[in-house]
């Protein structure tokens, strides 16, 4: 079996490469990124690399013989910063998506899983779960919520043009590993906060919204997951979280702090867009929306259809995230992504 990951430096791409390593049924793993990582390196040894940039034109070009004779394509590609700049965010993010989905009906390739994620999904409960049928209209005030739903529109027409395909979406929850710990402090937080001294000390207090209830899940978890949709030709669309269900007591708990104080989500909206608008911090307050707004998952589905069950909980997957940035540990060979 040929599969290709498109973004397979990232995050959820490591730990992809990691799991079809491990897959007995591979026999080519071709790896699509904007930058090639150092192939002396596990997990980025064994995989016939490209250097494709997806937001570019010429990508359509170029990924359809990257495609040609795959069993399936793995599109993970995606851009969080520079989150001031959301025209060349969406060039990678929504354009990309749309140029991958371009070359793969190009050369028929039998099955495209497309990374979505629960931030695909309108407003809904954090009381009660909600299955894949739950509108994906988005967050409107996050950027990342409003590009996940315009891709879920551009695979709701690819799957009616192309009925002869599979096409499998993943709306997996926040997604840690150790392995990430440095990029994703990168990526959201300047260089001079000192992300270090949660080595030796957690603060007394966690202040959140007593609404910012979300779901993690561990890379690895969701990698398997990928594998058993890919493995099993499963189309359709599959939640993927962890448990527990992450409000701010347990993600107090599991960050060592020393209490929960709840606070107005309002006012914290306000304090991070200030921040982020003065660039004292690089993440932007649909982020607080997303974590507000967006239902919590049910993942029967996932674990009836793919007899999925996640091996760490989303509270060591946390855990495991939070001590790596403190640490400042990073995948290896991976380039830098763009800040």
């Amino acid at each position: 079996m040929k599969v290709v990951v498109v973004g397979a430096t990232g995050n959820v791409g490591t730990a992809v490469l990691r799991r079809l390593h491990a897959a007995d049924r591979v026999t080519e793993i071709v790896g699509v990124a904007r930058r090639e990582p150092d192939t002396a390196s596990p997990p980025y040894a064994g995989v016939r690399w490209h250097g494709i940039d997806v937001s570019r034109a010429d990508a359509v070009a170029r990924l359809r013989s990257v495609f040609d004779g795959a069993d399936a394509v793995i599109h993970l590609a995606w851009a969080l910063q520079p989150n001031h700049d959301e025209g060349a965010m969406r060039a990678t993010n929504v354009g990309g998506t749309a140029r991958m989905l371009a070359a793969a009906s190009a050369v028929g390739v039998p099955h495209v899983v497309v990374a979505s994620s629960v931030g695909a999904y309108s407003f809904g409960p954090k009381r009660r779960r909600v299955d894949e049928s739950w509108p994906t209209g988005g967050i409107p005030t996050s950027h990342y919520s409003r590009h996940k739903a315009a891709n879920e529109r551009a695979m709701d027409e690819f799957e009616r043009r192309h009925p002869e395909a599979i096409l499998t979406r993943v709306r997996p929850g926040l997604v840690f590993q150790a392995a990430a710990g440095a990029e994703l402090a990168r990526l959201f937080l300047r260089r001079w906060i000192p992300v270090g001294v949660l080595r030796t000390w957690r603060p007394p207090v966690l202040p959140f919204p007593s609404q910012a209830i979300f779901q993690g899940v561990h890379a690895d978890d969701l990698a398997d997951a990928i594998w058993r949709i890919v493995d099993r030709r499963a189309g359709g669309a599959f939640n993927i979280a962890g448990e527990p269900v992450l409000d701010p007591p347990t993600v107090a708990h599991t960050i060592g702090a020393g209490r929960w104080v709840p606070m107005r989500g309002r006012v914290v909206r306000l304090l991070v867009e200030l921040s982020w608008r003065l660039r004292l911090q690089r993440t932007d307050a649909g982020w607080i929306d997303i974590a507000t707004q967006v239902p919590v998952m049910s993942t029967d589905r996932a674990r009836q259809v793919l007899g999925w069950d996640p091996a760490i909980s989303a509270t060591d997957a946390l855990a495991e995230v939070i001590d790596a940035i403190a640490e400042s540990r990073h995948h290896g060979g991976s380039p830098t992504l763009h800040g």
